[in-house]
């Protein structure tokens, strides 16, 4: 397990990339970028996982002990990737750039009804919210008893000091005003043209955002949510090309989304 913030690994690390490796009790140096993109010939979109960045609260599962996904260094407020067990300071935050964007409605059974997974997903256009009900807990039911929850999907490449990797970064419910604003800060950035004649709105994989996590409260307790504050363009060519590289595969439809990845949320107060 690692605990990150926007810079640094907890473990050993390389630097470079020549990588020292001790085998057998002899030290030898390989250098490992005569490798590069060797080794993947049968991997495709199918093959992946894309992870989800969230939130760790109060009631989380990998800061409750005795729980199966308790993780020792887990807090609340942290920020968790579900594929790598990555742990990043939220106070600190990870620096993102947003490639692509999906509002979709997803129906759920209580967590009580043992179905980790969705039931249903439908897209952005469906009618399905006007067959709901607000129910006594404040969640739209269906007529079957299932809830659905509208979800904005925010498809991102973090970037790191050594490596970048893509994730996705779900909103929903309080949350949903956050993924509002975002999308309005990257609406109303303008850039003025080289030809100095007027401007022009940058596309969203062009700039970096960090995002952190603060403590909310209402009436009805306290939770973790999301912050997020522009840091600027994107400063390199090749992080740029791997962004739109990534927009486009989400575009195409190539990247799929495991929701039985991202997981109920515990019961909470919003």
């Amino acid at each position: 397990m690692s605990i990150k913030n926007n810079v640094k690994f907890k473990d050993g690390q390389a630097t470079g990339t020549d990588v020292e490796v001790k085998k057998t009790g002899a030290i030898a140096t390989f250098n490992i970028e005569k490798f590069a993109d060797t080794g993947f010939d049968n991997v495709d979109a199918k093959s992946l996982a894309l992870p989800f960045l969230k939130v760790l609260g109060q009631l989380s599962p990998q800061v409750t002990q005795g729980d199966s996904l308790f993780i020792q260094e887990a807090r609340p407020g942290m920020i968790y990737n579900t594929v790598t067990d990555e742990l990043f300071d939220g106070a600190k935050g990870i620096n993102v750039i947003p490639c692509y964007y999906k509002l979709e409605y997803i129906e759920w059974q209580d967590r009580d009804k043992g179905a980790a997974a969705p039931v249903n997903v439908y897209p952005a256009d469906s009618d399905i919210m006007s067959k709901t009900t607000r129910g006594d807990d404040g969640k739209d039911r269906l007529p079957n008893g299932n809830y659905v929850e509208e979800t904005a999907s925010h498809y991102v490449l973090i970037v790191e000091q050594d490596k970048n990797s893509t994730a996705l970064v779900t909103m929903k419910s309080t949350q949903r005003k956050k993924s509002k604003k975002w999308n309005s800060m990257m609406m109303s950035l303008r850039q003025k043209r080289k030809s100095g004649q007027g401007s022009f709105r940058p596309a969203p994989f062009t700039q970096i955002y960090t995002m952190k996590t603060v403590l909310e409260k209402n009436n009805k307790g306290s939770w973790y949510g999301w912050e997020i504050e522009h840091q600027g363009a994107v400063g390199s060519e090749e992080l740029m090309k791997t962004a739109y590289e990534f927009y486009e595969s989400c575009k195409k439809g190539a990247v799929r989304v495991n929701h039985q990845k991202e997981e109920q949320s515990p019961k909470t107060p919003f």
